[in-house]
């Protein structure tokens, strides 16, 4: 039932033979969601739909963006529900969902926590690009697999925390997962041309910046301020995730990720520093062969994949200079500053609800990073031992996994208000 071969890479591409994805075939304009709209990765992809518009053959439009939904950031919001004339936006903050409905008296205003959740389910739409940071995107991603939908998967937490029951689901519904990280972008490009099961899959190597503090030695990390840490080389991205970068907690919830867009065990899931952020990834075949996937360090050109697979189109990123590209560098990671790598291999052995608390507990240390109620070398510490303090659960339904994400939010919270009170 899966078509262009991707059916060996997991359950990530399981496309419908009834609703082929080719844009030259499909009844056009496919009909989008963008979930976490006024972030980086939402705003990259309103960029790119708006590209591809543009230059679509006879004027014919290849996207409406028929929803979006945010958080908070009423300005961003109502800009994008304009320009794109969009029916329907959801914003989890009720105060300022009063001020849009205000400014966009014509507009369908979804308010409240389960905003987002509640607009999936009653908006006619095709497509979901879910691009919402943390475990708050969710509950509304299930509804969009629910609802057999394509998905540009950008939020990473939903695999992470929620893979065990996310898996059956896409393949019970007919969803698509087509991941937007560029690392996975770059898996999943490789693997899409190969006709060669998985079994023939040597390993893969997701390839990591070393962000900020890649030669910064283990005393210094430790007391890292928030602006070092925010200073990243290569990649322009949201705070949380910059934070993550800097940890290589990124990385580890990107191994996690990937045992389950691609289906491999843990030990075939390397990673390898490359401070230039030109090749995304490798795969490498049992025969030695080894594929990549290149590109300058821009978001759009994954985004623009994710829309457009199987076709490619003119792209809206900068195009990779090889008159300027001299080098290519490659070192291992140092698993003893980044003990953060080492996690991801026990979270994906423990199974469960380990991710779903590994990913809690680290959102939790990174804000209080952020409101510098922590050290930095304490966001990882504090991870780990929530990881051995909260027992794991099988994963039965929604509610087991936002009950591990409560407890370790809780306990890392905890453990810092009682920091607080012994310096008092």
């Amino acid at each position: 039932r899966c078509v262009h071969g991707v059916e060996d890479l997991g359950f990530v591409g399981h496309l419908r033979h009834r609703e082929s994805p080719t844009m030259n075939t499909v009844q056009t304009p496919r009909r989008l969601v963008v979930l976490g709209s006024t972030g980086s990765i939402g705003a990259n992809t309103l960029n790119v739909v708006q590209h591809l518009n543009a230059i679509a053959q006879n004027g014919d439009k290849r996207f409406a963006v028929v929803g979006l939904a945010a958080r908070r950031r009423v300005d961003v919001l109502i800009e994008q529900a304009r320009r794109f004339k969009v029916p329907a936006v959801a914003i989890a903050d009720r105060p300022a969902a009063t001020e849009v409905q205000r400014l966009l008296p014509d507009t369908h205003v979804f308010a409240g926590h389960d905003a987002a959740e509640r607009m999936m389910n009653e908006l006619d739409a095709t497509d979901l690009s879910a691009a919402v940071v943390g475990s708050a995107g969710l509950p509304a991603t299930l509804s969009g697999i629910r609802r057999g939908m394509r998905i540009g998967l950008a939020n990473k937490e939903t695999l992470v925390a929620a893979g065990e029951m996310v898996k059956p689901l896409v393949r019970r519904h007919e969803a698509t997962l087509i991941p937007v990280d560029s690392e996975h972008s770059a898996i999943f490009q490789c693997l899409a041309s190969e006709p060669a099961k998985r079994s023939r899959i040597k390993r893969i190597v997701l390839t990591a910046s070393g962000g900020p503090f890649r030669k910064a030695d283990k005393r210094a990390l430790q007391n890292a301020t928030v602006e070092e840490a925010l200073n990243h080389p290569t990649w322009n991205m949201g705070k949380k995730i910059t934070i993550d970068s800097a940890t290589m907690v990124n990385k580890a919830l990107e191994i996690i990720e990937a045992h389950w867009l691609f289906d491999l065990p843990p030990e075939k899931i390397q990673v390898i520093i490359h401070p230039q952020s030109v090749v995304h990834s490798f795969v490498e075949f049992e025969d030695h062969s080894i594929l990549a996937q290149l590109g300058p360090p821009d978001m759009q050109t994954p985004i623009q994949y994710a829309l457009t697979y199987p076709d490619r189109a003119v792209g809206c990123s900068q195009a990779l200079d090889w008159s300027t590209l001299s080098t290519l560098a490659f070192e291992q990671p140092d698993v003893d500053r980044f003990p953060s790598l080492a996690l991801a291999y026990h979270v994906i052995r423990a199974g469960g609800t380990a991710g779903a608390i590994f990913n809690a507990a680290n959102e939790a240390a990174v804000g209080a990073f952020l409101n510098r109620q922590i050290r930095f070398g304490r966001i990882v510490e504090l991870v780990t031992e929530a990881l051995s303090a909260i027992e794991r659960k099988t994963i039965d339904s929604l509610n087991t996994v936002l009950e591990a994400d409560r407890q370790a939010r809780t306990f890392v919270n905890e453990r810092i208000r009682q920091a607080v009170a012994q310096k008092v």
